[in-house]
């Protein structure tokens, strides 16, 4: 059992040098981001163990994004069973994730639902979101990719290996996490009320989600260069990084997660 921030990175790379076969997460999207660091820091990209997950999380973005059952029985199923599918792993500065990585609003965001310790539940997610859009934050980033650049203002850059984060949020709505590609969407939206309006569109994964508002581009590449003109939060599967910063460097490794799945 975890006992502190880093300590299931610990014991996935210590159950990795013993010699396990299959690792389990059991916990939210940040539980399973540190056990997935813990197995690479051990065993590298190229021989990784199985990886299983017992969703039992606050939003359980990656099993949803998976369509990974939720029931306690149901992973005890596939827990068990052979059935595995071959996840694609991100990396940014040096850290590893598997559903989704952001910067600006979205992070800065995260840093607000963590202080609100008396409030529980996605409603947690979703009252951090309506006082960062009140706060406003504004960034100006340089972007590369393989086939494209830009260099504007940003609200939020959300980098998705899966498309929904936040247990509400389609923040990244083409994302496949199966697909081979860093998929990912910068948005300019610089008023409150702009971005009061865009809400309702950040919610959806179909038709009239937020990939198809006049301010946000999405895009699909190998790796992604982003460079801001001041220092921005960014997460890594709902984890925080220490540090605020200016410069980093995404990548993807296609299919070196062997996921057991229904």
């Amino acid at each position: 059992m975890s006992q502190r921030t880093g300590h299931c990175e610990e014991i996935a790379r210590d159950a990795v040098r013993a010699g396990y076969e299959t690792i389990v997460a059991a916990g939210g999207d940040g539980t399973i981001g540190e056990v997935i660091n813990g197995m690479i820091a051990s065993a590298g990209l190229e021989s990784l163990p199985r990886f299983g997950v017992i969703p039992i999380g606050t939003a359980n973005d990656l099993a949803a994004n998976l369509g990974l059952k939720t029931s306690l029985e149901d992973s005890v199923k596939r827990l068990t069973g052979e059935h595995i599918s071959q996840v694609d792993i991100c990396m940014v500065n040096g850290r590893y994730f598997v559903n989704n990585a952001g910067l600006g609003l979205e992070p800065y965001i995260t840093t607000l639902q963590q202080r609100m310790t008396r409030v529980t539940g996605i409603f947690r997610y979703l009252l951090a979101t309506l006082v960062g859009i009140a706060h406003n934050p504004q960034w100006s980033m340089s972007m590369e990719w393989d086939g494209g650049a830009y260099d504007g203002p940003v609200t939020l850059a959300s980098i998705g290996n899966g498309a929904r984060t936040g247990g509400l949020f389609f923040t990244v709505p083409s994302a496949d996490p199966k697909d081979g590609r860093l998929s990912f969407v910068h948005a300019s939206i610089t008023t409150r009320i702009g971005i009061m309006r865009a809400l309702p569109m950040i919610l959806r994964s179909g038709q009239g989600n937020i990939a198809e508002h006049p301010r946000v581009a999405e895009h699909h590449a190998t790796r992604l260069v982003v460079r801001a003109n001041r220092p921005t939060p960014i997460h890594a599967d709902g984890e925080l990084f220490p540090e605020w910063a200016t410069d980093f460097h995404f990548s993807v490794y296609p299919g070196k997660l062997p996921l057991l799945v229904d």
